[in-house]
């Protein structure tokens, strides 16, 4: 027969909280202004480099509105808020560059101008290695022209 427990008067310790999430590559980068900061440097390095110049030609000369949305988007997809989404739907990358040629020496002259940028606004050196190896994957992704496969030597994640 079981008998019935008897209560205890010895306090139970709470439950231990949950460990705290990792932050976002958003919070890590510093929020909204940093990612700001990353955009104008981005494309202050399209304007200056010559090996940008393919990738410049694209973009229509007023860049406030192309800022404007990179902004958003790189909000959202370090982590931050989900306003491009909100605001522009589903972003559908190779959709909206479809009409752009994009091979490997576009792919590489955006991803040398997002390391200058990121570089140039101090992004810590561990996450600048994870969001480039992420910026490859998207970047080659978005490749649309008739190119040899990926060479791995240009995937900063392969080349370290």
């Amino acid at each position: 027969m079981n008998q019935p427990r008897a209560l205890t008067t010895e306090p139970v310790a709470p439950p231990s909280p949950p460990p705290s999430p990792q932050p976002s590559h958003f919070e890590a980068i510093g929020g909204q202004t940093a990612v700001d900061r990353l955009v104008n440097a981005f494309y202050s390095q399209m304007d200056s480099r010559p090996d940008a110049t393919g990738i410049r030609a694209m973009h229509v000369p007023d860049l406030g509105h192309t800022k404007a949305v990179l902004s958003l988007y790189l909000a959202e997809w370090l982590g931050g808020p989900r306003d491009y989404t909100a605001q522009r739907g589903h972003p559908r990358l190779r959709m909206r560059h479809a009409t752009f040629a994009i091979g490997v020496p576009e792919r590489d002259a955006w991803l040398a101008c997002m390391a200058a940028a990121m570089q140039q606004t101090g992004v810590p050196p561990d996450l600048h290695k994870v969001l480039m190896a992420a910026f490859f994957k998207t970047a080659d992704w978005m490749r649309n022209t008739p190119n040899l496969p990926a060479i791995p030597a240009t995937n900063p994640k392969e080349a370290s």
